[in-house]
């Protein structure tokens, strides 16, 4: 069902505070012009209306999973889990993931890609990565998980049905990317932005772009 409302999504989860940053996979999508036109045509019909954080394009990113606080994990342990999540994305292949059209959460407006299986199967390979050097029962976050590319965050309380009317104007054909590779980064939360290093590239297959 729809929610009716929005939500500040910059509240405190636990464990975050100002100037802590964490070790997570992510897939971004720094050269992606064709995916960066649809954003961008998106976050223009949001101009004006207030109550969100537009997320810059070089900030795109698809949340997949984390391993940990930086003051929490030692670099051995980061360089163990890299190196088994890299051998088992080295057995698959490059996968392909269409945006049609944002949808409204609670807290953010977002793409929710399709086909879903792909990367959520390396998404599998990562957790079974950690799973290797820490053991299944020190996997972070949980299993269920809705892949999804935010293009704005909320930062107030409010209706939603503004941004569902924006966002419902805009006319633009669906974007499929292709994603050959997933990113380590250490990443921040500091200042209504997620923003982050890249630690490391981790190609699928045999995929060097």
């Amino acid at each position: 069902m729809t929610e009716s409302r929005m939500r500040d999504h910059w509240w405190w989860r636990p464990g975050w505070r100002v100037g802590r940053r964490m070790y997570t996979f992510h897939t971004t999508f720094d050269d992606q012009p064709e995916l960066h036109r649809l954003v961008t045509a998106y976050q223009t019909a949001l101009d004006g209306l207030g109550g969100l954080d537009i997320i810059p394009l070089k900030w795109l990113h698809l949340t997949m999973q984390g391993i940990g606080f930086t003051d929490e994990v030692s670099t051995d342990d980061v360089d163990a889990i890299a190196a088994a999540v890299t051998s088992r994305l080295k057995a698959m292949e490059p996968v392909e993931l269409t945006f049609t059209r944002p949808v409204t959460d609670p807290e953010a407006l977002q793409f929710h890609v399709q086909p879903a299986e792909g990367i959520r199967e390396v998404r599998r390979a990562v957790r079974a990565g950690i799973a290797e050097v820490w053991g299944a029962d020190r996997i972070p976050d949980p299993e269920e998980w809705t892949p999804h590319v935010s293009i704005a965050y909320s930062n107030s309380d409010g209706p939603v049905e503004p941004y569902a009317k924006a966002l419902d104007g805009v006319e633009a054909e669906p974007v499929t990317v292709r994603v050959s590779q997933i990113q380590l980064i250490v990443i921040d939360r500091d200042e209504r932005l997620y923003r982050w290093d890249t630690h490391i590239g981790v190609p699928l297959g045999l995929s060097t772009d």
